[in-house]
């Protein structure tokens, strides 16, 4: 079974390929989507660079999925499909995920991965986040915040070290690993590397954007979404 990886450069993404390790998997490449006109992670908001070296000091080959700023699902899936046969095409039979409890999103990856003959694993599926970000942090990962939905949590949160401390001071309507989209992390150091990956933290900058459109798969309230982004410097 050769499987490739569905990498975010966020702690789901590394306890996940940590766990899918353990348990014996074949994986052999991370496959990252990245803003062409801004060189960083989609919604994560990570220099390309930073994403490289952490590709670098996991071991594994980094496959960059480029989509351009202003992506609609249409353009989003068709970028995957092309991914997808490439990979198909080098063998590739599984693409693993570390989607924890949102059964829309695992709905939609599979319908997506499946119609291409890829299978979906998702070695997290339905873990408790709670145990999840506490043995994330007893195994020694390292990660910090690198993005919030200010819906849910204000900027002081933005640039924190992923920690107790972090953990104690969340909202009560927050779920402590994100999963809902409130905060998205960048991993800098743990198991998965063979060294930790040097970074500055850099200036807290605001952007709004519009809501996803209601579909079969996502759906938001809010006419539009502001996020505040950490920029951590290489």
């Amino acid at each position: 079974m050769k499987s490739f990886f569905n990498w975010s450069g966020g702690k789901d993404s590394a306890f996940c390929l940590y766990k899918a390790q353990q348990e014996g998997s074949n994986v052999q490449v991370l496959v990252t989507t990245v803003s062409q006109s801004t060189d960083r992670i989609t919604m994560h908001g990570v220099r390309k660079e930073l994403l490289q070296q952490q590709a670098a000091a996991i071991g594994l080959p980094l496959h960059m999925i480029e989509l351009p700023s202003s992506t609609g699902m249409n353009v989003y899936e068709e970028a995957i499909r092309k991914k997808n046969e490439e990979l198909k095409d080098q063998g590739f039979t599984h693409a693993i995920s570390g989607d924890l409890f949102l059964e829309d999103l695992k709905k939609y990856r599979e319908r997506l991965y499946t119609k291409d003959g890829i299978e979906c694993l998702f070695p997290l599926w339905k873990m408790d986040t709670k145990e999840l970000l506490h043995q994330f942090i007893a195994d020694g990962f390292k990660a910090i915040i690198v993005c919030v939905n200010t819906a849910y949590l204000d900027k002081s949160f933005c640039g924190r070290l992923l920690d107790e401390a972090f953990i104690n001071d969340l909202p009560g309507n927050v779920d402590v690993c994100g999963e809902n989209g409130e905060y998205h992390s960048f991993v800098f150091d743990g198991p998965i590397f063979s060294r930790p990956i040097a970074f500055e933290k850099g200036e807290l900058v605001y952007r709004e954007y519009p809501a996803p459109k209601t579909d079969d798969c996502f759906t938001s309230p809010q006419s539009h979404t502001g996020f505040y982004f950490c920029d951590l410097i290489p």
